[in-house]
């Protein structure tokens, strides 16, 4: 049995992709009674989605927790620690058929770096105060798994896009920003590629740090325009960071301040290569100099486009 600490995006692309085929029963946390409620109306009746506000552990869900194999943990910490293990640590600790987690994190973890390159071996230097947050629950996490003798993979993540969630989607909603920041690069992963990374973690009982990016830092604006080239339609002007500023959320603001580092996963033994994982999604340079369009937004190109 499976439970899935948050469903989100992420997680929820790993539960279709994998999840059903892997796993006779998953459990899934939400936060809110309507959306638990549609999931569990889903025709396959597998998935049993239970309400978890972070802060307190119902009887179904401790019951869940007790009979779960493995465990894929997407909440947020918080500047508390970690909802799940504050909240749950203790049933977790007694769960006797619990043999793997995977918590997804983030490369914000790694810290402004002025655009140089960093792997897992790289020591972490969080500057704001969600990664530092995160680093924290990392930590927290691993900790937790050498008490208990459990396999815990830490999934650092870049910037995410796949269906229904990427450039294509942003210039038909008229929602794209092309913002430009001299010198700011970002890493992405396609939602197909974190479901394998999971896959893979919890087939393997992965241990450690892992970092899912494509190896392809580029300029932000960049995939705008390469996304609005391949709808044949002009792209959204250049926007100067410095004005686009006042208008961005405090997360999305914090985000852009920090001149994100270049992440590989090739030269570490703690990578998506070394597990083997062919990535769906390759990097925007890569499709631009293959001429390979459809390998930047898989699946995108087709349900985005041509459906537009």
């Amino acid at each position: 049995m499976l439970i899935c600490f948050g469903l989100g995006y992420s997680a929820e692309h790993f539960v279709e992709e994998f999840g059903r085929k892997k796993f006779d029963r998953i459990v899934g946390t939400v936060r809110g009674a309507e959306r638990a409620a549609a999931l569990n109306a889903h025709p396959s009746g597998r998935l049993n989605a239970l309400i978890f506000d972070g802060s307190t552990a119902t009887p179904d869900l401790r019951s869940a927790i007790a009979e779960a194999d493995a465990a894929l943990v997407s909440v947020p910490p918080d500047e508390s620690g970690d909802p799940v293990l504050r909240a749950c640590g203790d049933v977790l600790a007694h769960a006797q058929r619990l043999r793997s987690v995977v918590y997804l994190s983030t490369i914000g973890v790694y810290g402004d770096r002025g655009g140089a390159w960093v792997d897992e071996a790289t020591p972490p230097q969080p500057g704001a105060a969600r990664s530092r947050e995160r680093l924290a629950a990392e930590q927290t996490w691993l900790d937790f798994g050498a008490r208990r003798g459990i396999a815990v993979a830490i999934l650092r993540l870049a910037g995410i896009y796949g269906p229904g969630q990427n450039a294509l989607v942003q210039i038909t909603r008229g929602t794209a920003r092309r913002i430009v920041k001299p010198g700011q690069v970002f890493n992405r992963t396609h939602v197909g590629d974190i479901a394998q990374a999971i896959d893979t973690a919890i087939a393997r009982r992965a241990s450690g740090i892992f970092n899912v990016a494509d190896d392809e830092p580029t300029p932000p604006a960049d995939p705008i325009v390469f996304a609005a080239q391949l709808m044949g339609v002009e792209p959204p002007p250049e926007i100067p960071f410095e004005q686009a500023a006042p208008s961005m959320s405090p997360l999305a603001l914090s985000f852009w301040q920090e001149c994100r580092p270049c992440v590989t996963t090739s030269s570490s033994a703690n990578s998506a290569s070394a597990c083997a994982i062919r990535l769906i999604g390759k990097g925007y340079g890569h499709c631009s100099r293959s001429g390979k369009r459809g390998l930047c937004f898989p699946d995108a190109v087709q349900h985005e486009v041509v459906h537009r």
